[in-house]
């Protein structure tokens, strides 16, 4: 990894740039399949599908045969560790749950705030080098606790035809209604317009590539809602001599092996730890048997020293990064003073691995310095906040002058009139 020794400040933009294309590079792919999706439905999904995941398939839908062969395969030990990650995150997404917020702002006028599910959500679920069964347990549970109608979710079939018997279990116990065999542009595509299979849906989740990143931002003009940019993974730990080198390779490398480009930032007030942890690395990723693809990721990363906290604290809010880990003694500095992370985890104890899994948190998260605007995958990211309102006649005598000299003001006569032939009754 390289290391960068105290960067001055205007320096930084250039540092901490991400390895990934620009939305120019990929957005004409990217349009040119959605019009084919549009307009051809299922066979277009069916040429993609040959073209990118080498597979032509009669059906793209799991069947209800598939789904029981799935428990059979996975192994007793995994079903048990799937299910008591499932138990933690259900917790954790539980407790978010609020309740109906009402208030009366004038006498007789009655305001209040009540959720309710979005009716139809699409989960894509990445498969290609690392099925991620557990981001459908991310996913599908907080849809469920939210009572989210139709549950689809999309994941691409590998050269068998086939997908991973991982995601089918975790699915099938999350109440997922309905799995798709179709991965990358063309699972966004499907899901934003429709096809013979696949349901239209009102909001897209996950994570993916660059291309499924741009797909979901291009779905947004056609109506459907997004979680947020999900892109490449990337993590940033913050560190001092108080920090266990070996600790902190092993982190920056669980990030490392998701894709090439994955991007892994570690920022140091002690360069004796920064050449530690490059050592560890090295005699690390030597044995992974995703070396290639760390190897790759770890080519775009920064071993960064700078000379105190604040400069620190400084660097790290300029980046956002999608997970931030906190190994200092000085940790308060940093957990109360960071404004752009997508999650943070805290302390030599405390690997990224565990929000990947099992401690509860949501892994879905905001990537490429949009945690400076966006938060991650929360029970409230499958509700709608709707509002409503009940204004008695004493409430209508109480506001309806203030309605009327407003709408004036604006040359909204309809508005106005709206509120005078009712106020006129009442006086009569």
């Amino acid at each position: 990894m390289q290391i960068i020794n105290n960067p001055e400040k205007n320096e930084w933009s250039t540092i901490l740039e991400r390895p990934t294309q620009t939305v120019n590079d990929i957005e004409a792919i990217v349009t040119e399949v959605f019009k084919d999706v549009k307009t051809n439905g299922d066979a277009t999904i069916k040429k993609y599908t040959a073209k990118f995941d080498g597979v032509a398939l009669e059906s793209n839908i799991v069947t209800k045969e598939e789904l029981e062969n799935a428990n059979l395969l996975v192994s007793e030990d995994l079903q048990n560790a799937i299910k008591a990650a499932k138990n933690n995150i259900e917790a954790f997404h539980a407790i978010q749950k609020t309740a109906k917020v009402e208030i009366e702002t004038t006498s007789g006028v009655k305001c209040w705030q009540e959720k309710r599910p979005i009716q139809k959500v699409g989960l894509y679920i990445p498969g290609g080098t690392a099925p991620l069964f557990s981001t459908v347990l991310m996913l599908a549970i907080p849809a469920n606790i939210a009572g989210c109608k139709e549950i689809v979710l999309c994941t691409p079939p590998n050269k068998e035809g086939k997908i991973a018997a991982e995601i089918m279990y975790a699915a099938n116990l999350c109440g997922v209604t309905k799995i798709i065999k179709v991965g990358g542009i063309q699972a966004i595509a499907g899901l934003t317009f429709g096809t013979e299979t696949i349901p239209q849906v009102y909001k897209i989740f996950g994570p993916g590539n660059q291309f499924v990143t741009v797909a979901k931002q291009l779905s947004t003009k056609y109506g459907v809602a997004i979680d947020m940019p999900a892109g490449p993974s990337e993590l940033l730990v913050v560190a001092d001599e108080t920090a266990n080198a070996s600790f902190i390779a092993s982190d920056l490398l669980s990030q490392a092996e998701h894709g090439t480009d994955s991007q892994v930032i570690l920022v140091s007030t002690s360069k004796p730890l920064l050449s530690s942890v490059s050592n560890e690395i090295e005699t690390q990723i030597a044995v992974l048997p995703r070396k290639a693809i760390a190897e790759k990721a770890i080519a775009n990363s920064k071993l960064i020293y700078v000379e105190n906290d604040d400069l620190a604290l400084d660097m790290i809010n300029e980046y956002g990064p999608e997970h931030f880990i906190v190994c200092t003694k000085n940790e308060e500095f940093y957990v109360d003073g960071i404004l752009n992370a997508g999650s943070v985890f805290i302390g030599n104890y405390t690997p990224e691995s565990a929000g990947d899994y099992a401690s509860g948190t949501n892994h879905t998260l905001p990537t490429n310095g949009f945690t400076k605007a966006y938060s991650g995958v929360n029970l409230d990211s499958f509700l709608k906040n709707m509002t409503f309102q009940k204004i008695s006649k004493a409430g209508l005598l109480n506001i309806g002058e203030t309605i009327e000299l407003m709408a004036e003001a604006e040359g909204l006569q309809a508005h106005k009139n709206a509120v005078s032939i009712r106020l006129k009754e009442l006086k009569s």
